[in-house]
C-alpha cells in the first residue's frame, strides 16, 4: 500500500510530489498534484500540463507517453527546475520510462533522504523537513547516481 501511495504522488510532469514543500508543509498541505483539488494551491490546480487534454480523456498518466513530449510547457517547467533546484521533470520521466516506476521511487528515496535523520530533503529548500540539515545542489546530484 505505501508503494502504491508514492507512485499516485509522482505527477504527470515527473515531479515527486513527495519532496515539494507544498506537499511536505503542516499548514495548508497539498495532497499531491493527483489527488484531489481540496485544499490544494490554484496552481496546481490550474496546472498547464496537468489539465492538458491528454490527461483529461485519460490517454496517458505521464508526458512522456504523449506524442507531443517533450512540449512548450514541460520545456519550461524542466527550465526553471533545472535553474532553481537543480532537478529536471524531463530527466525524470525519462528514467520512469526508461526503468520503470518502482526502480524510479527506489532511486528518488535513495537521493531525498537525510543521511542524518532519514527525513525528506525538500526539493524546494535543499534542506530534511525533519531536522533542517542542509544539502547542496552538488551533493544532491551525486547523491542521484
Amino acid at each position: 500500500m505505501k508503494s502504491l501511495n508514492k507512485i499516485s504522488l509522482i505527477a504527470p510532469c515527473g515531479m515527486n510530489c513527495n519532496i515539494c514543500m507544498a506537499y511536505l508543509r503542516e499548514k495548508n498541505r497539498c495532497v499531491g498534484c493527483r489527488g484531489t483539488n481540496t485544499n490544494k494551491p490554484v496552481t496546481r490546480v490550474r496546472c498547464k500540463i496537468k489539465t492538458c487534454k491528454v490527461f483529461r480523456k485519460g490517454e496517458a498518466k505521464f508526458c512522456f507517453e504523449c506524442k507531443n513530449f517533450p512540449c512548450d510547457n514541460l520545456k519550461h517547467l524542466d527550465k526553471r527546475y533545472r535553474t532553481r533546484y537543480n532537478m529536471s521533470m524531463t530527466e525524470n520521466l525519462e528514467n520512469i520510462r526508461g526503468f520503470g516506476i518502482r526502480q524510479f521511487l527506489r532511486k528518488e528515496d535513495l537521493k531525498w533522504t537525510c543521511d542524518e535523520c532519514a527525513g525528506t530533503i525538500c526539493v524546494h529548500k535543499g534542506a530534511c523537513i525533519e531536522c533542517g540539515k542542509k544539502y547542496s545542489a552538488q551533493t544532491l546530484t551525486v547523491r542521484s547516481r
